[in-house]
This record gives C-alpha cells, structure tokens and sequence, in this order.
C-alpha cells in the first residue's frame, strides 16, 4: 500500500484527499520508486483547480520525484541505463508523484546525481524542461541579449543558468525583492512596472533578440511585442489566449511537440546539474500529509524557491 494525494473533484484545493492505495508490482519496463521528496509546481495546482475532464477523477496529483528503487520489471533498466534496488534516482514525467510510492514507466526514471539531494533532484526537471524549450523556440545563441519575465521564479532562474551555459546575456525582470536572485544567477536585473521597456532599453541598448514571458501579464507580453520585431523570437507559457491573438509563440507540456522536446533534454539536464552547472534553489519542505498548505503557498505567494513534499 501507498499514500498518495488525488484530487476527487475540480476548482478548489479542499477537493484533494490523502488516500492509500494498493501499489502495484513493476512489469516489463517498469520499476517502482521509494519516494524521498516530489516536487511541486504551479501546474499541479492548476490541474486541480481547472481541471474539466470530470470522467479521469479521481486524478492523481504530481508529476515528478525523487527517491529510491525498490523494485525493477523483468528485464527492464532506467532511461539512464541499469539500475538496482537502493539506488538513488529522479523520475519526469510521471503520474501522482505526491505520493509515498510509485510504480512509473522505466523510460521516464534517471540516476540522481549525488551533487543533488532529493528535494532539489524532485523539483529539477519540470521546470528545467521547460527552460530548455523556451531557449529552443526561441533560437536563442552565444552573444546575443535576450528578455526574460518572471526571471526569479523556477522556470526563469533554470532559463538564467542554462542561458549562461549558451553564452547568452539575460536581462531579466522580478519585483523588488526579487532583483538579488536575477542577479545571483548571471542576470541583468530590472523591475517589472511601468516604464519596463525604457528600462529594458537602458539595460540593453544594443536591443534585445528574443522575449521569453514565464508570467503571462499583459505588461509582459505589451513590452515583448514592442521590443522584438520578430515574433518567431517570442514565446510564452502563461499567456496562450495573447500569444494566439497577437500571432507569437505558446508552448506547454501538454502539447506533443513540447512533450516530444522537453523528454529530449531530460538527460542532458541531470547532466548538467551532476556538474553543479544547474542547481536548484529550495525553498522550504513539507511533510506528505501537508500537501494542502503547501500548494497553498505554492499558489497564493511567491516563495522564495522550491517546495516538496517529504513522505
């Protein structure tokens, strides 16, 4: 048996419930996972509370993990190669990682590298994915200046690293606070507000190639499509409903593309932070049966890093 949180109904977070559930044995390219920390992100909470699709309750809920093997299919070895009871791995993109146990696709389950412990290797992937994705669409190489929105959050501070690793120059906005974190990580820091686009001129005055918007404001978006002429070079994933009217670049994980790119880099991701080249900043840490407060938190304020769950 295994607790897991799933949600039994849509729009509100009193809809999730803690529930033990009869975990079943790894077959054939399967293998079941000891779950040290699961991550947390925003998209969890935002399946919860928009969700529609009535008939797939109750849905588990969480997409990524980290912790130990406890078991192998016949014959099966992990995305990373091998793979034996006790060892430490992550997995992406799974199915009700806010769980204690889980049994997952082999494919989707990679050796943690030691120089990450398991709240950070939890919480790499997803955002890290869709960091990579956005630098991909958006041609972004050595030399060039490009924009980012909502530099401070996960997404943006795994774009800051795996920019510096292109040689890309990153002017990036956050609120007050925030500025030290676009900084710590190789940014150009400006604040978001009026006035943005003069100072991103200020920052920038060679001007700037592309325009990546992790928040999905209409300041964002206003200030993207003012200062980069060629809409192929802006992308969002929080504002789909602009970037369809406005004629620009929307991408998610639930698109095929999007799944088929962000599986891709999976490897190359871990590899980079196995060499402390992309690390996660944490937060703060929750036990599993909190899972409630943390997405909570999660989704009423900025937090300051990651969160996980710890069963």
């Amino acid at each position: 048996m295994a607790k897991r949180w799933v949600a039994t109904r849509y729009g509100d977070l009193d809809g999730l419930e803690l529930q033990e559930v009869e975990l079943p044995a790894p077959g054939p390219g399967e293998v079941t996972i000891s779950v040290r920390a699961a991550g947390m992100n925003p998209a969890d909470y935002k399946r919860v509370l928009q969700g529609t699709d009535t008939s797939a309750l109750p849905h588990p809920v969480g997409f990524e993990v980290a912790g130990e093997l406890t078991a192998l299919g016949e014959g099966t070895e992990i995305a990373s190669g091998r793979g034996s009871i006790g060892d430490r791995v992550l997995a992406f993109r799974i199915s009700g990682g806010y769980a204690s146990a889980v049994t997952v696709p082999a494919k989707d389950v990679f050796a943690l590298p030691d120089a990450l412990d398991f709240p950070e290797g939890a919480n790499l992937l997803l955002a890290g994915c869709t960091a990579a994705e956005m630098l991909h669409v958006t041609g972004a190489r050595a030399g060039e200046t490009i924009l980012v929105h909502g530099a401070s959050g996960a997404v943006g501070v795994s774009v800051l690293q795996q920019a510096r690793q292109l040689g890309v120059t990153v002017i990036g906005t956050a609120g007050e606070h925030n500025l030290d974190v676009v900084r710590r990580f190789g940014g150009e820091a400006v604040t978001y507000g009026p006035g943005l686009a003069d100072r991103v001129r200020e920052a920038a005055p060679e001007g700037v190639a592309a325009a990546l918007d992790t928040v999905g404001t209409d300041e964002a978006v206003d200030v993207s499509l003012e200062l980069v002429a060629d809409r192929s070079r802006i992308v969002t994933v929080a504002a789909p409903a602009r970037a369809k009217q406005d004629g620009f670049r929307a991408i998610g994980g639930a698109m095929p593309e999007s799944a088929a790119y962000r599986d891709r880099v999976r490897a190359d991701l871990i590899a980079m932070a196995g060499r402390g080249d992309l690390v996660v900043p944490m937060a703060r840490t929750f036990p599993l049966d909190q899972g409630r407060e943390a997405l909570d938190l999660l989704q009423s304020q900025h937090p300051g890093g990651k969160l996980a769950l710890i069963p």
